[in-house]
């Protein structure tokens, strides 16, 4: 936006230019209300981009719209256009040696007689078990659901891998949505190769052709006044004013932010020190990952693998090339390889754990397949929902509402959720933000 059309007075002013926050943006303007949207980055998506590579084409791990909200759903596909696919998902466990159909706790069909046993007696145990209390952390509500056998094989070395802290320090709130519980006839039938329902919400996905990136630039060209490489340094919440190294103030009345939330806290001057203290107690996770390019095809069809043993370094492999084949040259592949290691990787002895690993999940069939390996880092990757995560997160937002900041989007917010729940959460704060404009 050029100088001359800043107005130092917007009704709204929206910082970060990811999902959520373009959503608000488009929002307001189909609205009609007057806003400002601001991006501390040089490009619009936040982590919804797409690089590109010698001829590859990586996301940030994967990122995949599961489209339920049908308003949203219109919106979505009319910012992407015709060039997407409808994919339904085909996403396995590697354990034991063998591969198994997603999720772990429905599917024992191939495992390893003793392993498949265990927890199958396991789960029938849990499941009638009488007088139940309720989970007080999620390695609690593990075993109460799935038994030990399902617990000790999947859940806790799978979780504890995922969140970088184990089950026990996490509470059970987080996961009612993202969690499959399956019936006793899903574990019946999946113990004997009989299943053929699909559990869980991310069953299939829209994925534009060229990758997620495409969708943030279909948003952002519906937003000429989006102001990259513009952050404010310090916001002043009673006086409802933004602070530029620029020079330049930029008053609101209602600040929509999907800042990451201990951030956000740390850039208000007149934050209390309670709230400052609430927002140091909130805890996340860094992401270390590798994309990794093939320069032969990946040798199974699999969108993304679950790998809950510690013996392998990485806890999840996907392979973009499978949501679309214009993610790679012809006849080649490229993968996103998660790293449960949360400190920064040495390339020199991880690269080769990492192609053993990929050697013997079959995704390659020599090490000359690889390419090359990129490490990449999300430093905001997971939330972690520990014990004092709802005391300190209200205390935070209460502060807050009060001087009229919205906090929006996953870190925003701090919360666990998709993309298309970030979609969702810049509409409803435009709404509401609306509501409070005078």
């Amino acid at each position: 936006m050029p100088p001359t059309e800043r107005r130092p007075h917007v009704p709204v002013a929206i910082l970060g230019a990811g999902l959520t926050g373009m959503s608000a943006a488009l929002s307001l303007k189909a609205a009609g209300t007057d806003h400002r949207i601001f991006e501390k980055q040089g490009h619009p998506g936040g982590h919804c981009v797409t690089l590109e590579d010698s001829g590859y084409r990586f996301d940030r791990t994967g990122h995949l719209l599961h489209l339920r909200d049908a308003a949203m759903r219109e919106r979505v596909l009319g910012w992407i256009g015709s060039d997407h696919t409808v994919v339904q998902r085909n996403s396995v466990i590697w354990s034991n040696g063998v591969y198994t159909r997603y999720p772990f706790q429905a599917n024992t069909f191939g495992l390893p007689p003793a392993v498949a046993y265990e927890c199958l007696m396991g789960f029938l145990t849990a499941h009638f078990a009488e007088g139940k209390a309720e989970p007080r952390n999620f390695e609690e509500f593990c075993l109460t659901h799935f038994g030990p056998g399902f617990s000790r094989h999947f859940m806790l070395p799978y979780n504890s891998r995922l969140w970088g802290v184990h089950p026990s320090e996490i509470t059970a709130a987080w996961c009612q949505r993202f969690v499959p519980l399956p019936k006793l006839e899903d574990v019946i039938a999946g113990a004997v190769g009989a299943s053929e329902r699909e559990l869980g919400y991310n069953q299939s996905f829209v994925y534009p052709r060229l990758g997620i990136g495409e969708l943030p630039k279909a948003m952002a060209k519906e937003l000429p006044e989006l102001e990259l490489g513009r952050a404010p340094e310090r916001i002043d919440a009673h006086e409802k004013r933004l602070h530029f190294a620029d020079g330049e103030r930029v008053s609101y009345d209602v600040l929509i932010s999907t800042a990451p939330l201990p951030q956000l806290v740390q850039s208000l001057t007149d934050a209390p020190d309670e709230v400052r203290s609430a927002a140091a107690k909130l805890r996340h996770n860094p992401l270390y990952y590798l994309d990794v390019a093939l320069a032969a095809p990946s040798g199974k069809p699999y969108h993304w693998i679950y790998v809950p043993e510690a013996k392998y370094p990485f806890y999840r492999v996907g392979c973009y090339s499978h949501f679309s084949s214009a993610m790679a040259p012809p006849g080649k592949a490229c993968l996103y390889v998660e790293l449960a290691d949360r400190t920064p990787p040495d390339e020199a002895s991880l690269l080769p754990r990492v192609t053993a690993g990929l050697l013997e999940l079959g995704l390659i069939s020599q090490p000359s397949d690889v390419a090359f390996a990129r490490v990449r880092k999300i430093d905001y990757a997971y939330v972690i929902f520990d014990h004092s995560y709802f005391d300190a997160l209200e205390t935070v937002r209460a502060f807050l509402t009060s001087r009229d900041i919205l906090p929006a989007g996953r870190y925003g917010n701090w919360n666990y959720s998709s993309m298309e729940d970030a979609l969702i959460f810049g509409r409803d704060a435009a709404d509401h933000a609306r509501e409070l404009v005078p």
